[in-house]
């Protein structure tokens, strides 16, 4: 049952909520809860750290449940549509070149695998047309961003209903709700209480998104790295698979992207801008491989790679964080700020659009005189759900890193990182539609979640049970598979 009669519906539809809402950062987490808290008839306004909102970057995977919402966002949908990756082939080697999975257009593999091919749990896309996809919304609305705002300091008062936050050059604004969506530096940590160490995984990735013309001075690689379908011109990604190591190499028609995972090494930061040369990859991507070093056709392609243009970003494993919102529940984080993921979840720009869909749907259903239980009951929808998705990253980077050819030759399916239903068929916004009052009435009655008899969002059967990095590298190091817990997780 919708909650009070609300259902899902498109812009101008809502009445506005005289929800003041101030939102840090400009990511995936903070442009979609800016669109989505104007659908929802609440009053936004953004900051941002950059004199600009950075569009750059690679590809990354965007799951189906973080799609559903572009049905009340027409242009979106539209655009969505013409730049996603959804007739993209996918082929796999291992590390050395020796083909083990023929080309096969994603939707096979799906069918393949038991799933729909008409609709894909997850498709790759790209970082920049995304990003801009969201601005050009963001634009539409006119949604008010502030640029060079670098937030350093967060608060709330309980008597005066307020969150406020403070600049580094001592601008001070004032909200009923600040969403803190500015990733895992977020200064609202002092507040919320909810810091956990970052721990090096030991594994770091070399990323390089460069122009399809970089490939003329290697007319073999540019062949070979071709695009694929019956007149050559559908993307494809290959997909590499070794010892302790995995890459994939994606070829559009204007962009060649390569994504090498690799032992860390002195160079590597958890920064984005932190750009090496081709020569440092070259000479350690052969390392941790065993006897049979990486293709020599790869090699080549990382060869073509521009100056500036790859890098060497550090993967840090960090706890389920505890806490996401302040004593008195006035600033809330979502995105990096609460969860961050191992790029090999495929489910980390996922979840934060998930987040920023429902907390904007959690404040219009509360209404101004309840903030802090919209937030609260956000918290509970949210937790647990993530909670699961980080754990099964670790899985898939498992999976991944290292794959058991002679099993996989038997059944194609376990060289697949999971994509299970409970993660792509969720809808966040009819989610805290239908069960918004169940949620607020347990949360009143001091019932756990996961009591509440609310259909859960994570896996069938599973209760949650605290875990821990340094548990899931003791299973690693002694080579067990990463044990999910109970519950189905497929």
């Amino acid at each position: 049952m919708v909650v009070d009669g609300w259902h899902p519906k498109p812009m101008g539809s809502y009445p506005p909520t005289g929800i003041d809402v101030l939102i840090v950062g400009t990511g995936l987490a903070g442009l979609t809860a800016s669109i989505e808290s104007a659908r929802k008839g609440h009053n936004v306004r953004v900051l941002e750290r950059s004199s600009s909102i950075n569009t750059a970057g690679d590809m990354y995977m965007m799951g189906l449940s973080a799609t559903r919402f572009m049905k009340h966002w027409p242009e979106m949908q539209a655009e969505y549509e013409e730049i996603g990756l959804k007739n993209a082939w996918l082929e796999t080697f291992k590390h050395s070149g020796e083909q083990m999975l023929k080309p096969l257009l994603a939707a096979e593999r799906l069918a393949a695998q038991g799933l729909d091919p008409k609709t894909p749990p997850g498709t790759f896309q790209m970082r920049p047309l995304i990003y801009q996809m969201f601005v050009r919304q963001v634009e539409r609305l006119g949604i008010s961003i502030e640029f060079n705002c670098r937030v350093v300091d967060y608060d709330d008062d309980e008597d005066k209903q307020k969150a406020t936050c403070v600049t580094d050059d001592g601008r001070w604004y004032e909200a009923d709700v600040i969403i803190a969506a500015d990733g895992v530096g977020s200064k609202s940590q002092r507040l919320v209480g909810g810091q956990v160490r970052a721990r090096s995984s030991g594994r770091a990735m070399w990323r390089c998104a460069m122009p399809i013309k970089c490939l003329d001075q290697n007319p073999e690689v540019k062949d070979f790295y071709r695009m694929i379908g019956p007149n050559e011109d559908q993307p494809i990604v290959r997909v590499y698979l070794g010892p302790g190591t995995y890459a994939l190499a994606l070829r559009r028609s204007d962009t060649m992207i390569w994504i090498i995972n690799h032992d860390a090494t002195e160079t590597s930061t958890e920064s984005w801008s932190n750009t090496i040369d081709q020569e440092e990859v070259l000479t350690n991507m052969d390392r941790g491989v065993g006897t049979k070093p990486w293709s020599p056709i790869f090699k080549d392609l990382i060869k073509c790679s521009p100056p500036d243009s790859i890098i060497n970003l550090e993967l840090l494993w960090r706890d389920p964080q505890p806490k996401w919102a302040s004593p008195a529940a006035r600033v809330i984080q979502i995105g990096d700020s609460a969860h961050s993921y191992l790029p090999a979840s495929g489910n980390g720009a996922t979840q934060a659009i998930e987040d920023a869909i429902s907390i904007a749907s959690c404040l219009q259903l509360g209404g101004k005189d309840n903030i802090p239980e919209a937030v609260q009951a956000h918290i509970r929808f949210r937790f647990t759900r993530n909670a699961c998705a980080q754990k099964l990253g670790f899985a898939n980077a498992e999976l991944l890193q290292d794959t058991d050819w002679e099993r996989v030759q038997i059944d194609p399916r376990r060289a697949q990182p999971k994509h299970p239903k409970w993660i792509w068929s969720h809808d966040p916004e009819l989610y805290v539609y239908e069960n918004y009052e169940k949620n607020v009435d347990a949360m009143k009655r001091g019932l756990p979640f996961d009591e509440s008899g609310i259909p859960p969002n994570f896996p069938p059967d599973y209760r949650y049970e605290p875990w821990s990095i340094d548990s899931m590298m003791e299973s690693m190091r002694k080579g067990v598979p990463v044990d999910l817990g109970p519950g189905d997780w497929d």
